[in-house]
């Protein structure tokens, strides 16, 4: 077995450390030693360079290209598949390893990353979201007919649901089709044709009733909820991670930090809504333009006061590629750049259950790995295109992707 050695470079290890001089060793996938002055069969010359974790998005949808309603009318079925593939690739460029997609990834894309058949992050999949009848997953239109983004088909059901006995039953189908994790709109949102935003959907009892299905299955709830009283629906049933948090209220930051329930905020998500605003219905970028500063208040809220913080994006409402514009807007509201790449790294990896083997970069972990020409830290404020193009390698299992 090779053993190969970053050498000469400053390592941001995603422990909480300040970043400092080390080499990093990596053997069959694994990294094996973190120190000074170590030696192998081959050495990668990292100096000038920072060396990261591989990275995390916990919220994307790789089927999606942008959302263009009127586009995907006359998009033939299967080309979202392929699609999917030349997102993967081009998100695993960006130095992010590993995602957990919100919605329209099905098994088989998630088992074409696994078995290498396509190159891409590794994958945690919600399928399809919960959504209440009139929610902001039901597709129906004021015309008096269904636009879905998510076609139902047999791996990817349909998953409008009303009650706790169909939520049970979805939830049982999601999770024998493969979900990771299982997602819901406890909320309206933006880009839903007759949903509003700070609406609640679901009562107490339908979401307890799939919170309890998915802890019976050993995985967790990813909330999408926007207004307030969503938000305190789904944090006091147990959902796991509030995606989005665009009206957080000082209650609802509070029972979070009480707990322990993660935010995953996707900023870019209604700047990238608003880019898109050739494809979508008036009222929809309305609501896009109307919620940036409401959403940026609120996470600077939550930062303050201490919520756990997870990096999402929401890429697929607009390009994939730029996921690491994200991190700037965290530090706009009150992050470090340290902070932020931890939201990204760390942080991410204990949201998705996985920081026994990713996240950080230290003995026995996973060797996902990017290298960035300069100082990352300091590249974040510049946005994410300059960070982008800093990357140097990307570096999956050991094995270099990109």
């Amino acid at each position: 077995m090779t053993r190969t050695v970053f050498t000469g470079g400053t390592l941001f290890d995603g422990t909480g450390a300040a970043a400092a001089d080390a080499d990093v060793a990596i053997e069959d996938g694994r990294i094996v030693e973190v120190g000074h002055g170590l030696d192998g069969d081959e050495s990668i010359d990292a100096s000038g360079h920072t060396l990261l974790p591989g990275m995390f998005d916990c919220h994307v949808h790789v089927v999606l290209s942008g959302v263009n309603l009127l586009r995907d009318l006359s998009t033939p079925f299967s080309l979202q598949f392929y699609e999917a593939a030349a997102n993967l690739r081009t998100t695993l460029a960006t130095g992010i390893t590993t995602v957990r997609d919100a919605g329209g990834a099905d098994l088989g894309i998630a088992e074409a990353v696994r078995r290498g058949l396509v190159p891409g992050p590794r994958m945690q999949i919600a399928i399809n979201m919960l959504s209440q009848t009139g929610g902001h997953g039901d597709d129906w239109m004021p015309c008096g007919t269904t636009v879905t983004t998510f076609v139902p088909h047999p791996g990817r059901p349909g998953s409008v649901v009303d009650g706790p006995a169909e939520v049970r039953r979805k939830v049982r189908e999601l999770i024998r089709d493969g979900a990771d994790v299982i997602k819901v709109a406890t909320s309206g949102g933006v880009l839903s044709p007759t949903s509003k935003p700070k609406h609640a959907h679901f009562r107490d009892d339908e979401v307890a009733e799939m919170v309890a299905e998915a802890t019976a299955a050993g995985i967790h709830v990813m909330a999408h909820a926007q207004g307030t009283e969503g938000i305190l629906t789904a944090v006091r049933n147990g959902i796991r991670s509030i995606e989005h948090g665009i009206f957080l209220t000082d209650e609802a930051i509070g029972l979070m930090l009480e707990r322990g329930t993660w935010l995953v905020p996707t900023l870019v998500a209604p700047r990238m809504a608003i880019a898109a605003a050739d494809g979508l219905p008036t009222s929809m970028v309305d609501k896009a333009k109307s919620m940036i500063t409401q959403h940026t208040e609120s996470v600077r809220a939550a930062i303050a006061a201490g919520v756990r913080i997870a990096m999402g994006t929401d890429s697929g409402v607009g390009p994939h590629g730029d996921n690491l514009d994200e991190l700037a807007l965290l530090v706009e509201c009150g992050m470090t750049p340290a902070q932020a790449l931890h939201a990204a790294t760390r942080s991410a990896a204990e949201l998705m259950s996985l920081d026994q083997e990713l996240g950080t970069v230290e003995p026995g972990k996973r060797a996902d790995l990017v290298l960035v020409e300069g100082d990352a830290e300091a590249l974040i404020p510049q946005g994410g295109a300059a960070l982008r193009a800093a990357i140097r390698g990307v570096w999956q299992d050991g094995t270099r992707v990109a």
